[in-house]
């Protein structure tokens, strides 16, 4: 390995040892997710993401598309994003108030905290979305559809207690034991050339 090469690696390992430890937000895709009735019911969409250990979810922002089907309302189109067992979270209903069939766009975002509703997700890191309807109609499968849009989560991880270093300290670490192992290659071989040559 040149000592270029072994610049040029050093110099990588330093610019990923500082990135930020900080998650960026969880963006979901929507495309044609049915809620059939209400919140448990097997037919139901369910996600699942997992966002670290006892991360904190403290933000929502969404730009949405739903349609609900008649008799349902878009006012009974649900979204429950809670931790794995369902027992910490929030329900989330975009069309609230609007007592009709049809189809309707939603946009706008919350501050968690700001509302008190911030909360984590259990030791597995699993945030649990799951698309339901507040009244099941009979007649009608599913009772609605959120056809288009994104839902962006902000959350900040847990901090991580031990001695075991996080991913961009192990990877400075490892980078300064290569160094120090090709510095002493360098000087056994060189020794090895001065005893050749005298």
């Amino acid at each position: 390995m040149s000592l270029r090469s072994l610049k040029a690696l050093f110099v990588s390992l330093s610019l990923l040892a500082s990135t930020s430890v900080f998650a960026v937000p969880l963006v979901v895709n929507l495309n044609n997710i049915d809620s059939v009735g209400e919140i448990g019911d097997p037919g139901n969409t369910v996600l699942t993401y997992d966002i670290g250990a006892n991360s904190l979810v403290t933000g929502i922002t969404y730009d949405i598309n739903v349609t609900a089907y008649r008799p349902s309302w878009l006012d009974e189109l649900g979204l429950a994003f809670t931790n794995s067992k369902g027992t910490e979270g929030v329900f989330f209903n975009p069309g609230v108030g609007l007592l009709f069939s049809g189809t309707g766009s939603f946009a706008d975002s919350a501050d968690l905290t700001e509302f008190g509703l911030a909360f984590n997700v259990g030791v597995d890191g699993i945030l649990r979305l799951e698309f339901f309807e507040d009244f099941d109609d009979f007649g009608v499968n599913p009772d609605g559809r959120w056809n288009f849009g994104t839902i962006t989560f902000d959350y900040t991880p847990a901090e991580v207690a031990g001695e075991v270093p996080e991913p961009a300290t192990a990877l400075l670490l490892g980078g300064g034991a290569m160094l120090m192992g090709f510095a002493n290659r360098r000087r056994r071989a060189a020794k090895a050339l001065d005893a050749a040559t005298a």
